[in-house]
């Protein structure tokens, strides 16, 4: 079954962009003359999906009267985590699987969530965009079927912020404040957690210098 909610993370502090958030959060931040929320919600409307949700914590007015009449949002009083968060907003996602979506990056190419929705199979619990992470470290090790494995600090794949994720396991988790590693794991470990490789561009904006180099990437599209 195709997603019909994207759940977008946009609740961090953004403390590695320096002053550029001293006065607004991370996702306000302009790339290319458009709020990086703006290039995420764009991704998501253009999937058709029926619900769009955001969270927020740090500095939230702005970014909450930015998103009026295009996303619900959920309010974080204290950081849950990528885990907890998408915990807090499933009454807004309602049943069934989820696309999330981080609001820091900025891709080119086919909708990275259109890509999720064609890969995604039955039996699937996770379905993770990635790259490959060359002579990096990767996040995960991918083997012949998609089947996700840690990589454990060797070159692997590297996760680039946007899936689809089946949402019944959260209910076994009995604290608040979690990251999505904790389901990841389960569902590695239950060989249901599958990897699919992004065919287009792809820039990380959690650094002042990562801006510029989104901005080149989309004027050489």
């Amino acid at each position: 079954m195709r997603p019909d909610a994207v759940m977008i993370f946009a609740a961090g502090f953004g403390t590695r962009m320096g002053a550029l958030t001293a006065t607004r959060p991370k996702p306000m931040i302009e790339v290319a003359g458009r709020p990086l929320i703006d290039h995420a919600l764009a991704l998501a409307e253009a999937t058709g999906v029926s619900r769009i949700v955001a969270n927020t914590h740090y500095l939230p007015e702005s970014l909450t009267a930015h998103l009026a009449g295009r996303a619900l949002v959920s309010h974080e009083e204290e950081i849950l985590e990528t885990g907890g968060g998408l915990r807090r907003a499933l009454p807004l996602l309602g049943e069934g699987p989820v696309y999330t979506l981080n609001s820091d990056a900025v891709w080119t190419g086919e909708n990275p969530l259109d890509e999720l929705s064609a890969g995604w199979r039955e039996g699937m619990e996770a379905l993770l965009l990635l790259a490959p992470s060359g002579s990096a470290p990767g996040d995960f090790t991918m083997d012949a079927a998609g089947r996700l494995a840690r990589a454990w600090g060797a070159p692997g794949y590297t996760y680039l912020g946007a899936q689809i994720l089946r949402t019944d396991r959260f209910a076994g988790v009995a604290k608040a404040k979690f990251s999505l590693n904790l389901i990841w794991d389960a569902m590695i470990a239950a060989g249901t957690a599958h990897g699919l490789i992004h065919r287009g561009g792809w820039c990380d904006v959690g650094r002042p210098e990562g801006i510029a180099a989104a901005e080149a990437m989309l004027a050489d599209v």
